[in-house]
């Protein structure tokens, strides 16, 4: 349906959608399970562009005394206990590598770390595995400390070392899980902020929101545009200072070339960290037993300096930052396992095809879903099939796009407007995680079918955090280190990242916007005016990069990279995935067949035991393996799987954990 642009409120197409009236039909009653979906989704805000910034990542801190600040930086890891079970560093690094005179600025990489179940002494122990969840700018350390057990539990040998005999079970290997800030992300200092103060970031926040995302109205090109140029000509600005003449720019070396050569360092400081604790383990059990030459042990964890290599697992940006070391050190690689595959051509140099493609087969697929359970289970269902859902889906956003649906106030929160750009958010989030993302879809989609838009209203109220400076930030002034909120800055950090490896993307003008934005449209009308903006939020930067790509990513690899990709991927289409596994000789593509970004979205025990292998023995699937999803949105277990009641007692404590893991994956929020 083509949308009206007339004045006032729109006649709805049918009686399904949006009456005038305000909430006249009581809504259904929602779940205490959709309570909690919706409150994870209450950070969808950022995704009007700009951004809104109110992190998901943020941690609640079990052990109170903890604070980054206590931990002096050093040039070897100095762990220290933190949170419930971790240990945290702040490693530090050149901001520039290239400077020979050993001088200049420095960043304090943060650095969080879940033990291995094993000492590094124990022949079982099988190293440290980076990860890195996406982004640009998303935080390792968040990622760590939200779904590292979840992540070693894939890795590690499935039996418990504690009660393995040494004997029967030296070829298990126990895993640390190793996640980081990249630069100026989160806990990683110097940080940065693109406002004088969080009093000033939530203001501009809330306007961003209020005035909508890019092709909501006639208006919104214009607005989203002069935004875009007002808010990064001042970060760049901010960005490409110096801290003192003569010194380096904080914007010039927070691309991903330099954070790739971080996580070399990384390991290289791991190594000799590994090296110390043997030496003290030994020390101290020689006190004991008397002197030993411990000559396996030894060999096992000497520090191999200049020849440590990494063990790793990046998702979607992720796939970027992987397939980049992998470029720059390519004999440096034991393990590399890469989730949601981006076209590495396209991000550094815009040489590919679109990255949406398939985003609009995930939106088929609730409407498919959804006809399957039928109305007991999806609430937007109605009769005719999956074309009359999808079409009760589009009328409904034409019916928004017309005209907002006024929700009055509540005991909890004041008189709101749902918007065209609301539902559009939820939609995006729906098709990042269709698992968590359908049902909630459905849910809002019938209450505001119904005219009732109070929980989407619910939502929007609560993802608002208006913030006043702190004492400290009034007393030190204006853009002070003070004045820096930790996990408020993710979503900027984003866009200096994204832009500063893109360059091209700073140069884009209007014309050229228009033709790029059109030619998305093509691809996909669910969530191209969300991904064109992605290319807005660089307009107005005015950054170079000192180390930047010159050449395409690829090279011979020590060990053979493992790419692995859902069949249906809104934003990294399993296209991506085998044209990068062609520039890696001896690198798999493994397929889950499932939608949503990244496999994560999908709990698959066939894709967990393939990643496990991988990590365990070096062991590569076929190249032609495709893996079933042991669960689908909105259905659950798939019908041809429910008549299996064999499986294994082993399989069984996995499988459930997968459901967990399902159910328990923090909200994407940023693009990649």
């Amino acid at each position: 349906m083509e949308r009206l642009k007339t004045a006032g409120i729109a006649t709805p197409p049918d009686q399904r959608l949006l009456s005038t009236g305000t909430n006249v039909i009581p809504r259904l009653r929602i779940t205490n399970s959709l309570w909690v979906v919706l409150v994870c989704l209450a950070g969808y805000a950022w995704w009007m562009l700009p951004v809104s910034t109110r992190s998901n990542t943020s941690i609640e801190l079990s052990q109170s005394e903890f604070t980054w600040s206590k931990i002096t930086p050093s040039t070897s890891l100095q762990y220290h206990d933190c949170f419930d079970g971790f240990q945290c560093a702040r490693l530090e690094v050149p901001m520039d590598y290239h400077r020979s005179d050993g001088l200049g600025q420095r960043f304090a990489i943060a650095i969080t770390r879940l033990p291995a179940k094993v000492p590094v002494t124990d022949p079982r122990y099988g190293g440290a595995v980076l990860v890195n969840p996406g982004g640009p700018g998303g935080s390792g350390v968040a990622e760590v400390l939200i779904d590292g057990r979840n992540l070693q539990a894939t890795m590690d040998a499935e039996a418990d070392p504690s009660l393995e005999p040494l004997g029967d079970s030296v070829r298990d290997k126990y895993y640390d899980v190793i996640g980081f800030d990249p630069r100026g992300v989160n806990n990683t200092t110097p940080g940065f902020s693109c406002f004088p103060n969080i009093f000033a970031q939530r203001n501009w926040e809330l306007q961003v929101a209020a005035e909508g995302m890019l092709g909501s109205a006639d208006g919104a090109f214009r607005r989203n545009w002069e935004r875009s140029v007002a808010l990064n000509m001042g970060c760049s600005i901010n960005l490409s200072t110096p801290f003192e003449d003569g010194e380096e720019a904080l914007g010039e070396h927070m691309n991903t070339l330099p954070v790739a050569r971080d996580m070399l360092e990384i390991i290289e400081r791991h190594g000799e960290w590994r090296e110390n604790q043997s030496i003290e383990a030994l020390r101290r059990q020689d006190r004991i037993n008397g002197n030993d030459q411990h000559q396996e042990i030894v060999a096992q964890t000497k520090w191999k300096r200049g020849r440590e290599k990494l063990l790793y697992w990046g998702r979607s940006y992720g796939t970027v930052l992987g397939a980049t070391f992998a470029t720059l050190f390519p004999d440096r690689v034991e393990r590399a396992v890469l989730d949601a595959v981006v076209d590495a051509d396209k991000y550094y140099f815009d040489d590919g095809l679109s990255a949406i493609e398939d985003a609009d087969a995930i939106f088929d697929r609730f409407a498919q879903y959804c006809d399957t359970v039928g109305p007991e289970q999806c609430p937007f269902y109605i009769s005719g099939g999956a074309p009359a859902i999808k079409q009760a889906y589009l009328d409904l956003e034409d019916a928004l796009y017309n005209a907002s649906l006024p929700v009055i106030a509540s005991p909890t929160r004041g008189p709101e407007l749902v918007t065209w750009s609301d539902l559009k958010n939820i939609l995006r989030l729906a098709m990042y995680q269709p698992i968590q993302g359908f049902p909630p879809l459905a849910q809002f989609a019938s209450e505001l079918a119904r005219g009732d838009g109070s929980g989407v209203a619910d939502m929007k109220s609560s993802a608002r955090a208006p913030s006043c400076p702190s004492d400290q930030c009034v007393q030190a002034g204006p853009w002070s280190a003070v004045c820096q909120v930790p996990g408020q800055n993710e979503a900027y950090a984003s866009s200096a990242v994204l832009c500063t490896d893109a360059v091209y993307l700073q140069n884009t003008d209007e014309e050229d916007f228009h033709r790029y934005w059109k030619a998305l449209q093509e691809d996909s009308s669910m969530i191209a005016d969300y991904w064109a903006s992605l290319r807005m939020g660089c307009v107005g930067w005015d950054i170079s990069p000192k180390w930047q790509l010159k050449e395409p990513v690829g090279g011979n690899t020590s060990h053979p990279l493992l790419f692995v990709n859902n069949i249906l991927d809104p934003v990294t289409p399993l296209r991506s995935a085998q044209k990068m596994s062609q520039r890696f000789p001896g690198s798999v593509v493994l397929q889950q067949d499932s939608e949503g970004h990244s496999t994560l979205a999908a709990p698959s025990l066939c894709v967990d035991q393939a990643i496990r292998k991988y990590f365990q023995t070096g062991e590569l699937p076929l190249t032609v393996t495709v893996c079933e999803a042991d669960l689908k949105p909105m259905i659950g277990i798939p019908t041809v799987k429910r008549g299996i009641r064999s499986r294994s007692q082993s399989d069984q404590k996995p499988y459930e954990m997968l459901k967990a893991k399902s159910r328990g994956l923090p909200w994407t929020r940023l693009p990649l």
